[in-house]
């Protein structure tokens, strides 16, 4: 009897869904599972929660489980100050945002201002003073008027 070979269909699954129960991710981060339940009560860790209660790791999750070994056991922080760490690069992340939105606006700013910009040459450059009042008038106006005093030897205004 030949055999049938079963499709397997592959799933991809967020990094920040929590799928591995303490556990798994306690085995994937090489840590005993107490060593998780004291980092979430230190809140260096958040694991997502089941409808009934159980916690469920991310892949996110196990990779900063993986920072906390690697800072406190290669490096030699304390905890004390893996959390400084998190706590300066969360800063760092929300500076970063708001200096991207800075600059983004700054971008439309200078944009806006280059277009004023033109805007006012290009009226500047309409516009000239007339010397009969010292009324505004626009320069393909004045041509206008020009030939009008040059075949009536007068002014258009009256004077």
């Amino acid at each position: 009897m030949a055999t049938r070979r079963r499709r397997i269909e592959r799933t991809t699954v967020s990094t920040n869904r929590g799928v591995f129960m303490i556990s798994v991710a306690a085995e994937l981060a090489e840590m005993h599972p107490q060593t998780l339940r004291m980092y979430e009560a230190r809140g260096l860790i958040e694991p997502k929660r089941s409808p009934k209660g159980t916690r469920l790791y991310s892949q996110e999750d196990v990779e900063r489980l993986r920072r906390i070994q690697e800072m406190t056991a290669d490096m030699g922080m304390n905890l004390a100050g893996v959390e400084r760490v998190f706590e300066l690069e969360d800063q760092l992340q929300s500076m970063s945002r708001k200096v991207a939105g800075l600059e983004r606006r700054a971008r439309e700013l200078k944009a806006e201002v280059e277009r004023l910009e033109a805007l006012r040459r290009e009226l500047r450059a309409e516009i000239v003073p007339y010397g009969g009042g010292g009324e505004l008038v626009r320069r393909a106006d004045l041509k206008t008027l020009r030939v009008r005093v040059q075949r009536t030897g007068r002014r258009s205004d009256g004077g």
